[in-house]
Formats: C-alpha cells, structure tokens, sequence
C-alpha cells in the first residue's frame, strides 16, 4: 500500500513514472493524473485572446499550471523577527510545444481589506517550506518566484510524464483579518492586449496581460490562523489584467525563447 502525507505523494509520483515505463499504465493517464491535495488550471481560451490558444500554430501561449491551496508557516525572519507567512506552492507544465521562459509576477490581493501584497523573496521561509513539502532527498527541487525564470520551462511531450517545474510564491505580511482573497499569477503567457486608460482615455494606452485568477476564503478568525481554514473558492480564472509590463513594439508578444537545435 502506498503511504499517506507528503512522503506517500512522492511514492505515488515514482510508482506511476514506474508504471508508465513498465507499460502498465498509459501515458496519457500519468500525464493527467493529480495528487489528492493539487488542483489543475489548464489554459482557457479569453474573449480577448487574439488567436486561439489551442491551435498548434498559435501565436498565444499558456503554461498549464497546478497548485495546493496557500498554506501558513511561522519562521523567523532574519531582520523580522517570528513571522506567520503565507506561500503557495504551484508547478508549471509546458504544453506548448516549445520552450517557454516563465517570468512570474504573484499577487495576493485581500478583497475585503482592499489590499494587496506582491510575493516576496525569503530564503529562510523558503528553507523552512522545503523541509516540509520537500525533503531530502529534495525530488522536486522548488524554486522561488526569481530562480524558477533562470531556465525555460521545458517542453513535455504529447502523452507523457509531465515535466514539471516546481516553485513557491510567499508572502509575510497578509492583514490577518482579511477573509477573502485573490492570488494573480502572470507569466503564464504572452497574451497581451492594448486598452485605451479607464482613468484618462486621452492618455497613454493600458497594457493588460493575460493573468491566472484563483480566489481563496479563509473560515477562522485572526487569532488562531491555520492552514485548514484556508480554502478555494473557484472556479479559476483567466482573465486580461492591467500591467505596468513595459513591451516594444506591438502589444501581444514577448519575447521568445530561443529554439533548440
């Protein structure tokens, strides 16, 4: 029997790479088979999109993406001092059929407070989450918002394991009374449209990018905050968002990864 908890997540990913490679299992099901505790955001097509996202020649690209509900951990920040911070932890999959540099921006916005907070860079809070959704021998190898845009994320072949990179976005100043939240993941594409501005028309046109949307509730109260409380409220989202991404040239591409030889 295959354990339970995080060690019996990664003893089920190892037996269904096995399974596949014995043949005893499609590879078709082990690219689309999730973990208990994972959800899946595969590309949706947006009345915005300027070609369809599913044609094999499409000029938009979407990175799949999959994430576990944010999860609380209380460290001790360097500088800080003891912090209850929140992270998400997400994988990144690539079924374009190319290579994709994947330059994340995460936000997590408190819709009753009005509020939002970009994710932050801490090594000691990412330390502390590789100890629990990780360990050693370190299989995933997470990597935080800045190193997982260091390489591109590879492509996954038509019908296999997919190869998927593993990151974590944190935060450790999220208003403990908040209840409601947004977390926006952009990067996952290149789709992009030019608007006119909703505060001055007259003036300069507003990029809006192609942005992942996944809404979040939490059920307690501020004083005894646990990750169990902390649930998804979807369905998920893509949406065209406002940007301060700056691009040259004409709106709707980024710039692309070199092909392999």
């Amino acid at each position: 029997m295959i354990g339970s908890g995080k060690e019996g997540g990664v003893r089920r990913s190892w037996a269904l790479v096995v399974g596949v490679a014995l043949g005893l299992l499609p590879a078709s099901a082990a690219a689309q088979r999730l973990n208990p505790n994972e959800r899946a955001a595969p590309p949706l097509t947006n009345v915005e999109d300027k070609d369809d996202i599913h044609k094999p020649d499409s000029k938009i690209w979407v990175l799949d993406f999959r994430f576990k509900d944010p999860r609380l951990i209380k460290v001790d920040v360097p500088g800080r001092g003891q912090k209850v911070c929140w992270y998400l932890w997400f994988q990144v999959i690539n079924n374009t059929g190319q290579p994709r540099l994947f330059i994340p921006e995460f936000e997590l916005k408190m819709r009753d407070k009005e509020a939002s907070r970009h994710d932050q860079i801490l090594p000691a809070v990412q330390d502390a989450i590789i100890a629990l959704e990780d360990p050693a021998p370190h299989y995933l190898k997470i990597k935080n918002t800045v190193t997982i845009s260091a390489d591109p994320i590879p492509v996954t072949p038509k019908d296999a394991v997919p190869r998927a990179v593993t990151g974590v976005a944190i935060w450790d100043d999220v208003d403990p009374e908040s209840n409601q939240y947004d977390i926006f993941v952009a990067g996952l594409s290149n789709g992009l449209v030019e608007a006119d501005n909703p505060v001055d028309p007259s003036g300069p046109k507003v990029i809006r990018r192609k942005t992942l949307q996944l809404p979040f509730r939490r059920l307690g109260d501020k004083y005894y905050q646990k990750s169990e409380e902390i649930k998804f409220d979807g369905p998920a989202k893509w949406i065209y968002r406002a940007s301060d991404l700056k691009v040259p040239g004409l709106p709707g591409k980024l710039p692309e990864v070199p092909k392999g030889p």
